[in-house]
């Protein structure tokens, strides 16, 4: 089993668990291995107190909120005459699928006080150009909104 730590849990690094043989041959023929550390105490511990707090009441009422802003800022997206891949996921994207035009958007974004990371070729195909959004469960319904509305405000005036 092999997971990312950066997202879901905040901290940096991810992990590998596995027979010891499998690990060793990892640590020996991965190429990207070579030039990584491992993660510190520090960050095994923030993991450790993520999942602690997912795992209890105030987790589900956080996983509870992160849907509900998420479905929020999907719908918006969608009245609002935008593309996008629906799922429970919290990162969101805005399928965009032209360069100039996601460059455009995400920086009216950020001159409107919203962050978003615009993600085109190389990253992405050509065509599938994408801005990725990521709700987080300390987002309000205001912040979706505000969000929503700078979109809407760019899509009315282009």
């Amino acid at each position: 089993m092999i997971g990312t730590l950066g997202k879901a849990f905040g901290v940096n690094g991810g992990f590998v668990a596995a027979s010891a043989t499998v690990v060793e041959y990892l640590r020996e023929t991965a190429p990207m291995y070579v030039y990584s550390n491992p993660i510190t105490v520090s960050e095994t511990m923030a993991a450790m107190k993520a999942i602690d707090i997912l795992s209890g009441p105030e987790g589900k009422k956080l996983l509870k909120h992160l849907a509900a802003v998420t479905k929020r800022f999907e719908d918006g997206l969608k009245t609002n005459g935008y593309e996008t891949i629906e799922g429970p996921h919290p990162v969101v994207p805005l399928m965009v699928r032209d360069t100039q035009k996601t460059a455009d958007i995400v920086n009216f974004l950020t001159e409107n006080g919203v962050l978003a990371t615009g993600l085109n070729y190389p990253v992405v195909p050509k065509g599938d150009e994408t801005i990725r959004f990521q709700i987080s469960a300390s987002h309000t319904e205001a912040d979706i909104d505000y969000a929503i509305s700078v979109l809407k405000k760019y899509a009315d005036t282009h």
